[in-house]
């Protein structure tokens, strides 16, 4: 049996996933909730006018927050209705859908990739390395991923950390949040910057 992605199986699973997913974060900003934390720290490890690809971008929350912030944003996500919501809420920006197991985007390297809101929980487990690769080969010298996600939800740290590996990455920094405290083993989230 092929392992399927989580989020599809969320979506095939409960119709109306998506909808009930953007309206939670359309109430969490309208009361005020901060949902900018991990383009803030992305915002601030590159100049302006960057390029910034948003691995698994969803509303575009992140991206766009960045994009306002004066960057060229690329976002990608395999949810055509999260992708829909990306393109009405951002314009501006590039809103593509896609499957980051089999990412292969046009033009230069990105300087900064961020994959932030447990993607990195929800793909199918056998792509992991594969999704990780092409993190890696989307990145332009020098550039580096930011990867964030939850504990408890199916993928060890540990196990992350052998796959960044695997895949010909090394983490530069480990944060327990995206508020830069630090990592330790018994965090319950982990913020890794990653470079090829």
């Amino acid at each position: 049996m092929i392992e399927e992605n989580l989020w599809l199986r969320q979506i095939a699973e409960h119709p109306g996933h998506s909808q009930r997913y953007i309206q939670r974060f359309r109430d969490l900003a309208a009361a005020g909730a901060d949902l900018a934390g991990e383009a803030r720290l992305v915002d601030a490890m590159v100049p302006r006018g960057s390029r910034i690809l948003d691995a698994g971008c969803g509303t575009g929350r992140v991206g766009g927050f960045l994009a306002a912030a004066g960057h060229r944003v690329t976002g990608v996500d395999l949810d055509p209705e999260l992708i829909a919501e990306a393109r009405a809420a951002h314009p501006g920006s590039s809103w593509t859908v896609g499957d980051l197991a089999e990412l292969e985007l046009p033009g230069p390297g990105f300087d900064v990739l961020v994959c932030g809101g447990n993607v990195m929980t929800f793909v199918a487990p056998a792509t992991r390395v594969a999704v990780l690769r092409r993190f890696a080969a989307h990145l332009a010298e020098g550039g580096r991923a930011v990867v964030g996600f939850g504990a408890g939800r199916g993928y060890e740290v540990d196990d992350f950390l052998v796959d960044v590996e695997t895949a010909g990455l090394t983490p530069d920094l480990l944060l327990a949040t995206w508020d830069l405290r630090p990592y330790t083993p018994g965090s319950d989230f982990v913020v890794a910057v990653l470079r090829p």
